[in-house]
């Protein structure tokens, strides 16, 4: 019997690849069917069980440092959760509508509930059901600050029982799981890390630009499958530097100064000066 293959991942996530699944699937044939992949960043799990469901006789290693799976084997409660929301909002508020009032109040306390009884909500999917398109929380006390609107599943999430089956699963830091793999013979390392310049507030890690740097150091010399965006530049970062090598970093021994700035009452940023003497100035000379 054929197994299923997903083409999109069973619960939401921020910057999952369905829309390069069928892509995805035609590049994975110029790979043998008996190599290894190592999905470095593996999100939701989604290149991980299509690269398993195309390749049945490959070891696909799944890094799930974001833990998706508990959230998979939850499923069953956070059904029960969304329909009780459901039943709570009932015909009271039009779809896609703000949900306020005391209609809001008791949703905030049956969420509440939940996570006392059960120790465990999963926020990321509920989000997608009572906050605007893409705005996911993570806990009560964050969905507070914003609007509840009626986007309410009409049916239960389906069980996923078999979504990562065949799948060797970690959840560790992806250097740690590149230094286990980097030395196996035809290893493909999955990479697709939080883009540069987007949103990763839902991630369980925090990320800097050196960050997105190091990433590429797995690259050099390993077969690979990288995914990035045109909002992060990084193609184009990589380009200038391949064309300046001889500059190494204008920045070095400079002093900094740091101001903390505000948007609002909830958004800040920090501005940088950074500032260095030459000393061609010390004797009057020009820079």
């Amino acid at each position: 019997m054929k197994k299923k293959m997903y083409l999109s991942a069973p619960l939401p996530f921020v910057g999952q690849k369905r829309m390069f699944a069928r892509e995805f699937i035609k590049v994975l044939k110029q790979f043998p069917d008996d190599v290894t992949f190592v999905d470095l960043f593996g999100g939701s799990g989604l290149l991980s069980h299509i690269a398993k469901r195309c390749k049945p006789n490959a070891t696909v290693v799944y890094n799930d440092f974001d833990n998706y799976r508990k959230r998979l084997e939850n499923i069953p409660r956070t059904n029960r959760l969304i329909a009780d929301i459901r039943e709570i909002v009932g015909n009271t508020v039009p779809r896609h509508k703000a949900i306020t009032g005391d209609i809001r109040e008791r949703i905030f306390d049956r969420i509440q509930r939940e996570e006392r009884k059960n120790g465990y909500v999963d926020f990321i999917t509920l989000s997608a059901s009572i906050m605007f398109s893409m705005k996911y929380k993570l806990s009560v006390a964050e969905m507070r600050k914003d609007t509840l609107y009626n986007n309410i599943r009409k049916n239960d999430y389906p069980e996923c029982l078999d979504y990562l089956e065949g799948l060797e699963i970690t959840s560790r830091d992806y250097r740690e799981v590149f230094n286990e793999y980097k030395d196996t013979p035809g290893a493909v390392f999955l990479v697709d890390p939080p883009y540069l310049s987007t949103e990763v507030g839902t991630y369980t890690m925090y990320w800097k630009l050196s960050d997105y740097l190091d990433v590429l150091t797995v690259l050099t010399g390993h077969s690979f499958i990288y995914f990035t965006s045109n909002k992060s530049s990084i193609l184009e970062l990589c380009e200038w530097i391949g064309k300046n090598q001889s500059l190494g970093n204008p920045f070095k021994g400079c002093m900094k100064s740091e101001f903390n700035a505000h948007i609002n009452y909830n958004a800040t940023y920090t501005d940088i000066m950074l500032y260095k003497r030459c000393r061609a100035h010390d004797s009057g000379g020009i820079i």
